[in-house]
């Protein structure tokens, strides 16, 4: 167990802090938890490379850590009305489908990682974005552009993996 991986598991940790924030403390504390999951995810990844850290395990455990933040804080969002449901839904198929095929993939004899490629990456800064916007609440307007966008991006980034998948189960 390495530092980077410490710090995956930490922010596996932050998941349900997030939650209870959310819901019983106050959306602010719940920001700061997310931002911090944020950063973490950051920071993992930047001590794993430039230390030569990088591990099975890690590769594994920090897509897992940040699919679980989003489906988290995509659920409280369609509980408080802040995005419509069918947003969850369609994030959450690409989601469940990444976590299946990266569990798939990893479990077999060549225990293969899918690396986050540019579609991937982009969905994520536009959700964290979207997520910081909706949660401040700014404008109704606003935040469904930008779930939109979080959409569309999550859609091309589930064809570029289905397409990875589809070649390494090959």
């Amino acid at each position: 167990m390495n530092i980077p991986n410490i710090i995956t598991i930490i922010r596996i940790i932050l998941v349900p802090i997030f939650v209870f924030a959310f819901f019983f403390i106050s959306k602010w504390v719940a920001l700061c938890v997310f931002i911090l999951a944020g950063i973490s995810d950051l920071l993992d990844g930047y001590i794993a490379r430039k230390y030569n850290l990088v591990t099975d395990l890690g590769a594994l455990l920090d897509p897992f850590a940040d699919k679980l933040m989003l489906i988290s804080v995509l659920v409280s969002f369609a509980i408080v009305k802040y995005i419509p449901i069918f947003m969850l839904f369609i994030i959450l198929i690409k989601e469940l489908f990444m976590i299946y095929a990266a569990t798939k993939l990893y479990f077999n004899k060549e225990k293969i990682v899918i690396p986050a490629n540019k579609f991937g990456k982009t969905s994520t800064v536009l959700f964290y974005f979207a997520s910081f916007v909706i949660i401040f609440n700014i404008s109704p307007v606003l935040n469904n552009i930008l779930m939109t966008l979080v959409i569309i991006s999550t859609i091309l980034a589930f064809f570029s993996y289905y397409k990875i998948v589809k070649d390494k189960i090959k």
